[in-house]
């Protein structure tokens, strides 16, 4: 039988790029083979993913012909737009309607896509900035208006949000850490680590490592009949803030000693993030996101443990 082909989009970025790895290091996956999209071919992530044995191919998704050809002949594909690359919520609306009809065009059997809750909408409006979320769930309905075969992928909150020192800027849940690379919680200057969020210690926060993501993406491959149509929610857990922090303890009992959770109020949330650069707009959505709040998944613990962002802790 033919290996059937996945062709994988952000397959440089945070979900693409697991979901590429996945594929081509996984032995229950050894009939698919893996079609990494990108702009650039010299970047040394796509030289690493040819390495591994992945299909190059060259597509934009401002440019329909390129997308119809990379997807041609594909059973899959996992499909993540960048909303952060101009933080514009109508060009990232309409490079996944430009997707999901190339995707209709290659008769793809399992179109997977990368989307988020309209918060706009299920806040009755309260929340009216949450562009990168309301702009995926946007074509999420385009998407189930053409009635092509699709599964939803939701991915949780970004770890390396937390923790700091990730590779690149995150696609969805990663607002905060666009613009605080440092990650969420510091080392103070009286040598104490503070988690800070300007929601109460009790919100819920539901975690994932987005290396996890090609896990997720398996699974709707292998029990197609299950997912299809329906949506994955990419969690470890659904943790407090105050589990996150007794977690970091636990893994670090010397640095955790004095770890705690601090509530920020909005002006020094607000105030934190004007001092990294941020525009004013953007502030609006970080602000109003953390307001909204078969395979062994990473736990924030293990996460913590490995993550370079908490080198040297003990």
């Amino acid at each position: 039988m033919a290996a059937k082909v996945i062709t994988v989009f952000g397959a440089t970025g945070n979900q693409g790029g697991s979901v590429a790895r996945t594929f081509l290091t996984d032995q229950a996956l050894a009939d698919w083979r893996v079609r990494a999209v990108t702009r650039d071919a010299s970047r040394p992530a796509v030289k690493k993913l040819k390495e591994l044995g992945s299909q190059i191919v060259l597509a934009d998704m401002n440019d329909m012909a390129s997308l119809v050809a990379a997807m041609q002949g594909s059973y899959a594909v996992f499909a993540v737009t960048n909303y952060w690359e101009k933080a514009d919520m109508e060009y990232e609306i309409q490079q996944g309607k430009n997707l999901a009809d190339a995707a209709k065009a290659a008769n793809v059997k399992n179109y997977i896509w990368s989307s988020l809750y309209n918060i706009k909408e299920l806040t009755n409006g309260a929340l009216s900035h949450v562009y990168h979320c309301d702009s995926k769930a946007i074509v999420e309905s385009y998407i189930r208006s053409l009635s092509i075969p699709a599964t939803f992928f939701y991915a949780g909150f970004y770890m390396s949000n937390i923790s700091g020192i990730q590779s690149s800027p995150s696609e969805h849940a990663g607002a905060a850490s666009f613009s605080n690379p440092e990650g969420l919680f510091k080392l103070t200057p009286d040598g104490r680590w503070v988690f800070s969020l300007p929601v109460s210690a009790k919100a819920v926060l539901p975690v994932y490592h987005t290396e996890d993501t090609g896990k997720y993406i398996k699974a709707a491959v292998l029990r197609e009949k299950e997912s299809l149509g329906g949506r994955i929610l990419g969690a470890t857990a659904y943790m407090t803030c105050e589990e996150i922090v007794e977690g970091f303890k636990r893994v670090f009992p010397k640095a955790g000693r004095s770890a705690e959770y601090r509530v920020q109020s909005e002006e020094e949330f607000r105030s934190e993030l004007r001092v990294a650069g941020t525009p004013d707009y953007v502030i609006d959505e970080v602000y109003e996101n953390m307001v909204l709040l078969e395979d062994h998944l990473t736990t924030w613990e293990e996460f913590a443990r490995e993550s370079k962002g908490f080198d040297g802790l003990e």
